[in-house]
């Protein structure tokens, strides 16, 4: 259909195909409803930038395919960039913020998440790759939703041994010997089954165990089946649902600047900025801060002496929030150096691994406030903060080199 049909879109969850004059394919999307999320791309109000109105402005024709599920959607989605490689999604080479879910080589495999930039010395360690996401959080919960219906190791370790999932159930314990290799690769093969979008085939292959297993008088296997069958054919993706709404919510409007330190001990210290406005990276207005004045090692020192640096350029454009890569010291740091120099209506906000190195902690200032759409963003924030690590340490090996071959 042409882009202008797209009130003739379903109501359904689906992934849409933009494509140019010559059937190519310039983006594609996913939805929990095909009609309105389509809509939002012509009603004057989508926020994600110029990259998106510009493809919006040479699409001419519209394709979709509509799916039972969000779960599914998302995974087809990720299917059809592999495929693709629209050149109005993010680019796959260079985005930091894709996610891959890998099958291991283990003996008895699992799945774990690696990240575009991991795949360019690690790829060979894993026996098949599913992706790209576009979301990690996605990503987490599809295989949260499935390991549900099929439980698998996820340990490193070849032990069960004082592993939660296997205690409440999301484990099989291979290493303990709860389940039979054959029947743990079953459980491994019906998942990917799921990732590669083959839900249809999966029922219908665990429909024939299931008769196979009543005819051989194995009713309890045989109600196993039937009992995944179910789970399979109810997939309830409430989760993701809610993820996707929070994400059409949260279109994080404005300039956001992010600031992170690299150094080894306190040598070569450096320092990089980098730029997204309207949840897009701006790589031309990204800048790199060797550090001049403080010796030593001292973060929270370093970062005052480039934030104070920025902000004497006053013919740079003034972002809405910086983010700094630390934590309350950071923060508080930034405030008091606000002060001093007068700054108004730029918020402050300190993003940092928390203790368990699983979550990122976000400090907002209350003398200066951010804007609540990148205080809850927790997908931009993570995207900045990776960025400006990945720009910092760039930067701080190519000083290390210099410094090297100087000697």
């Amino acid at each position: 259909m042409t882009v202008d049909n797209f009130r003739e879109l379903p109501k359904t969850p689906g992934v849409y195909l933009f494509r140019d004059e010559k059937k190519r394919v310039l983006y594609i999307g996913k939805a929990t409803q095909l009609r309105s999320r389509v809509a939002s791309y012509f009603s004057g109000h989508d926020s994600r930038g110029e990259r998106i109105f510009t493809m919006v402005s040479k699409a001419k024709t519209l394709s979709y395919e509509e799916t039972d599920t969000v779960l599914e959607a998302v995974i087809l989605e990720a299917n059809l960039i592999k495929q693709y490689q629209p050149r109005y999604n993010v680019d796959l080479k260079d985005d930091k913020s894709f996610s891959y879910i890998a099958l291991t080589k283990d003996d008895f495999p699992r799945f774990i998440f690696v990240r575009e930039r991991e795949l360019l010395t690690q790829e060979k360690k894993y026996k098949r790759l599913y992706g790209p996401y576009t979301s990690k959080q996605q990503a987490q919960t599809i295989l949260k939703i499935v390991r549900k219906i099929f439980p698998f190791h996820s340990n490193a370790q070849n032990t069960e041994k004082g592993c939660l999932h296997f205690q409440i159930g999301l484990c099989p314990g291979p290493y303990e010997g709860g389940i039979a290799k054959e029947e743990y690769r079953k459980n491994i093969r019906n998942i990917e089954y799921v990732l590669r979008g083959q839900k249809k085939r999966l029922i219908t292959t665990l429909e024939k165990e299931m008769d196979l297993l009543a005819k051989e008088e194995q009713f309890e296997e045989a109600l196993k089946k039937k009992n995944e069958l179910f789970a399979l054919r109810h997939i309830r993706d409430i989760a993701l649902l809610k993820q996707q709404k929070e994400r059409n919510e949260v279109q994080s409007k404005g300039r956001y600047e992010c600031y992170d330190i690299s150094h080894i001990s306190g040598e070569n210290p450096v320092a990089s900025l980098v730029v997204f406005e309207n949840g897009e990276s701006k790589p031309s207005q990204y800048r790199k801060f060797s550090i001049k004045h403080v010796a030593g090692i001292n973060d929270v020192g370093m970062m005052r002496e480039v934030l104070a640096r920025r902000f004497r350029h006053e013919e740079w454009k003034f972002p809405e929030a910086i983010i700094l890569d630390g934590g309350k010291g950071h923060l508080h740091m930034a405030e008091k150096l606000f002060e001093g120099l007068a700054l108004q209506k730029v918020g402050i906000l300190a993003v940092a691994k928390g203790p368990t190195r699983k979550k990122v902690d976000v400090f907002a200032s209350d003398i200066f406030p951010p804007n609540e759409n990148i205080k809850q963003d927790k997908d931009l924030l993570e995207k900045l903060r990776e960025e400006a690590h990945r720009f910092a340490i760039t930067f701080h090996r190519k000083r290390r080199a210099k410094d090297f071959l100087s000697l």
